[in-house]
Order: structure tokens, then sequence, then C-alpha cells
């Protein structure tokens, strides 16, 4: 199978080029390295997929023709689509271009699919678009999604976009709504990353709010299992699937974990709570136990103790 990634370079998609290469497939990767993080980091997730003959990349935005043109005749049987300007904080201050890639991006992209008769496309959403919702844990056939935040009002409109294409166009779609993802080539921005490095370094690290809110932390293999169920996931309809850990963490057990595996105290300094935090995400994954064959087993502790590692190795 050829498939088109987009966000090839990122966290997730580099991690799931490897394994698509590995069990076969060919990927043509997409990426236009936006500047969000240091480029030579995402060029370095893709080292090992570079060493592979069934792997070729392309360097462009999603939300340029010309990016599209340049794919045209590659036979694509498949695409998944990472793309998107990512981080609910960053969102609030650039709503423009988080919704010039993550809606017209996504339009775009959607487009290159039915003029060219795609079989199917993946679409990667977010935990985020639950909102602030008490309907615990979060189920995809819940109807009462409030996004706090730029970034979930994107990827809200993704999955409707989506949606639409199924009804009108007939394309097969699958959502896929990621709950906090963690684990090697994690995004330096993210807390896990930033604490870990911090501690190490003996820098102070910061907690927003009392360290109380709960986050449902899935480690990047489960993730990729989710998304490879996916690929053989066969419907007519657009359908939306959780992946995720389906346990909750609270922020201060997250720093207790990472010094205990560190053996080392971090500093703590409270900050206020940010516009477009949510105290809360739990999934519900039964229906993607059900049709995925998803079943995540990479507990808090162990894939920390994975994360770490590979930071170590890594500086």
């Amino acid at each position: 199978m050829r498939i088109l990634l987009t966000g090839a370079a990122g966290f997730i998609g580099s991690n799931l080029t490897d394994r698509l290469l590995d069990i076969g497939n060919e990927v043509v990767g997409l990426d236009n390295f936006d500047p969000f993080y240091a480029r030579n980091i995402k060029e370095n997730n893709l080292r090992t997929a570079h060493k592979n003959t069934r792997f070729s990349f392309i360097e462009g935005d999603i939300c340029e023709e010309a990016t599209w043109a340049a794919i045209n005749g590659k036979d694509i049987d498949l695409i998944i689509h990472l793309a998107a300007k990512a981080g609910v904080r960053p969102s609030m201050e650039d709503p423009i271009n988080y919704n010039r890639v993550n809606i017209m991006g996504t339009t775009y992209l959607l487009e290159f699919a039915r003029k060219n008769k795609i079989k199917k496309v993946l679409f990667a959403s977010s935990s985020s678009v639950y909102g602030v919702n008490e309907n615990l844990p979060w189920r995809v056939d819940d109807k009462s999604l409030q996004p706090i935040s730029i970034y979930a009002s994107s990827k809200m409109a993704g999955e409707q976009l989506c949606n639409l294409y199924q009804q009108h166009f007939g394309l097969k779609i699958v959502g896929l709504r990621f709950f906090t993802v963690f684990g090697p080539r994690q995004r330096p921005d993210l807390a896990i990353h930033k604490f870990v490095k911090s501690i190490i370094n003996g820098k102070r690290i910061q907690l927003f709010g009392t360290g109380h809110t709960f986050r449902d932390y899935t480690y990047i293999d489960d993730i990729v299992n989710g998304v490879i169920g996916a690929i053989g996931y066969e419907s007519q309809k657009f359908e939306l699937f959780n992946l995720g850990n389906s346990h909750t963490v609270s922020l201060l057990d997250l720093v207790k974990t990472i010094e205990e595996v560190l053996d080392k105290k971090a500093e703590i300094d409270f900050l206020p709570e940010q516009p477009g935090d949510v105290p809360y995400t739990w999934s519900d994954i039964e229906k993607s136990k059900q049709l995925l064959g998803y079943d995540p087993h990479t507990g808090i502790k162990e894939g920390i103790e994975k994360f770490i590692n590979w930071y170590k190795s890594e500086k």
C-alpha cells in the first residue's frame, strides 16, 4: 500500500512512518518543517525512514496548490492526515494561522482525495474537542462538545469537514481523537519533555493551576497501534474513535513519577491557569477496542521510563 502521511516529520508522524515501513508499506512523507520548534529535531526524527527505499519525502505546505501538484501521479492508496498547527495555548495567540492550517489545509487535502479518488482518509483529531465535558469518560457518540480553545475548535471543524466529504462525495474517512500522546520524539514544548529536561538540569518547573488537573496520557506505541488498526477498518460512513489509555493521572502525580524515575526532586513554581486548558481528559475506548482491536497497555511509569531513556540517549 502506498500511503501519503502528512506531518511525517513530527512526533507522532515519524513514529508512525517507521512502523508503516516496518510492516511493508510505501510511505510518501509530507511536512513543511513548521518553525514551532527546531527543524533539526524533525529532520532527526526521519533519519531512520530516509534509509528505507520505500520512503520518499516532499517538503511543502498543505495550504499551497504547488504542494498537491507535486503529489499528483503518485498513485496514493491511503492518506493519513496528521499535519496541523498544534498546541492549545499557542492557538489562543495565533488563531488566524491555526484556522488556516487546520481548517483550510484539511480542505485542500480532502479536495485532493476527492479529485484523485483516494480510497480512504484517516484524520487526526484531538481529545480537546470535548472541552469541559462532565460526561466522563468521554464517548465518541457524545454530542455535547464544547471546545474552549482555537485549536480545539479547528479540530472540531476538521471533523465536520470530513463528515461532509463522506456524505456528499463518498470518501471513506476515519477520525481519530488522540489523548495526550507521549514517548520518544515528543515535542519539546510538551509537559513531560519540559519537566524531564528541567529536572535533569536542576531547573525549576512550572505548573499551571494547583496541579490537580488530570490527563489521559497515552504512550506513542499504543497510538500507532490504534492508527494501524484504523487502516484496516472498513466502513462506508464517517467514523470517530478515541485513542487514549482510559486512565487518568493528575499533574502532581505525573511530576512525582518523573521524580521517582529520575531519582531527583523537582523544584516547582505554581502559576495561574492558562486560557483554553481543560481540567481533565478521560477516554472511553470500548468502541476502539471492539472495532479496531485497540488495546493500550503501556502505563504511565513504564512510558516515562522509556521516554527518559530515549531523552538521555539523544543528549
